[in-house]
């Protein structure tokens, strides 16, 4: 196989049966509509779309400390297992060297079928060879019965949910994107997808924000109907008046042992005031607020802050912001502090639950703040752009203003 990809799958523990990797459900998405996939424990996968995909692979320095960390591409297949259960595997590509950036995003970057049948030497699955009599009936993939488990929470009734162990909202991308990929699997198998760094995997519980950040969502090339109806979702929610909107977010509270969910139609509602209480909740694990992770979060987004005012000419159009936590920080001495994450300062245990027990100190919190999503990113150094901006990103920038004062009040006020 490629020695790449066997190095990635080493580094991340990923077992290597020879016939490719089998991609799981990445259950701490929180936002977004693209289907994220768990790779490996320090990787996860998504569609590539070429646009992102340029961005990564021509990232400027002082951004890569904010960004998840770019592994690769590889193939993807729909495929069945012995069982009968359809599954997508990831296979290794020969070349990147193909000109990804001038192909059409809505081709979904096929893989030939040539290419991947060369390198697995894998006979093809008969639910491809015999497409006419492929059949709904058949597709009994283990991802919806665990999707369907999660699922009888209703999203749209229920914006919050805290008695569930996985977030509905990821799942819920997964049902769709495999929705799809069933529908095309008469025409085509093979699909591109992007390998990231996992932000999550160093956490025993992770808290994730997802804060779509910017005054404006919609890219330079946007229909005149997606144009109005970012401009319109802009207008009617945080995202005009104070450049962020909450768009998904799951929280750990230590007082039930369970997380809580809020997903982006709940905060698309939010005002202002309830902006504000959304971030002390998840800030708050259901005892206390977790002052501490403050000031290391805090230092973070003034670090981004500066290193954006120094971008000349990008603009993250509907790029989100992620904050990313502990929810049960281990009772052990820190772990290293990995590519781009922050280590507090240490914690007193002065109204910690876990203080009390006599079994050692609480480490010191690790926080991690990251860019995300950047499919609709430009600069002048994307020659195909008919539109070149100058200067900042003033509408993201605004936005991280706006959010480092609102957490700034939040750690006064809970000193007080």
């Amino acid at each position: 196989m490629s020695p790449a990809l066997e190095a990635l799958m080493q580094a991340d523990g990923t077992p290597y049966s020879g016939k490719g990797v089998m991609l799981e459900p990445f259950v701490h998405q929180v936002g977004g509509h693209s289907c994220v996939l768990r790779f490996g424990e320090q990787t996860i996968c998504k569609p590539l779309i070429p646009r992102e995909h340029q961005f990564y692979k021509n990232l400027p320095l002082e951004m890569r400390k904010f960004t998840p960390q770019y592994k690769g591409v590889v193939s993807v297949s729909f495929e069945e297992d012995e069982e009968g259960n359809l599954c997508l595997i990831a296979y290794p590509l020969h070349s990147e060297s193909v000109d990804l950036e001038n192909k059409d995003p809505s081709a979904d970057c096929q893989e030939p079928k040539s290419k991947m049948l060369k390198w697995s030497n894998k006979k093809q699955s008969p639910l491809l060879q015999e497409k006419e009599n492929y059949s709904k009936d058949r597709v009994r993939n283990k991802w919806f019965l665990y999707i369907l488990y999660v699922l009888y929470f209703s999203l749209e009734k229920g914006n919050v949910v805290s008695q569930i162990k996985h977030n509905p909202w990821s799942l819920k991308c997964h049902q769709q994107h495999l929705q799809r990929m069933k529908e095309n699997a008469k025409h085509r198998n093979q699909y591109k997808f992007i390998l990231l760094e996992n932000l999550t995997w160093r956490y025993r519980v992770p808290c994730v924000l997802d804060l779509k950040m910017g005054t404006r969502q919609h890219g330079d090339d946007a229909s005149e109907e997606k144009k109005a109806n970012q401009i319109r979702k802009c207008q009617q929610s945080t995202s005009a008046s104070i450049g962020v909107r909450l768009c998904g977010m799951q929280v750990y509270q230590s007082d039930s042992g369970q997380l809580m969910f809020m997903n982006k139609y709940h905060g698309r509602k939010l005002t202002l005031a309830g902006f504000k209480e959304a971030l002390y909740q998840f800030f708050h694990n259901g005892r206390r607020l977790r002052h501490e992770l403050l000031s290391p979060v805090l230092r973070r987004l003034r670090e981004m802050q500066a290193a954006l005012e120094a971008c000349e000419s990008y603009r993250f159009y509907s790029s989100s912001l992620l904050i990313i936590y502990d929810g049960d920080p281990p009772r052990t001495p820190a772990r290293p502090r990995h590519r781009g994450g922050e280590e507090a300062g240490g914690l007193s245990g002065s109204g910690s639950s876990h203080s009390s027990h006599g079994a050692g100190e609480v480490s010191s919190p690790e926080v991690d703040v990251r860019m995300i999503d950047f499919a609709h990113t430009t600069c002048r150094h994307y020659g195909e752009d008919s539109v070149v901006h100058e200067g900042q990103d003033s509408g993201f920038i605004f936005g991280l203003q706006n959010l480092i004062t609102i957490i700034s009040q939040l750690e006064e006020h809970s000193t007080d």
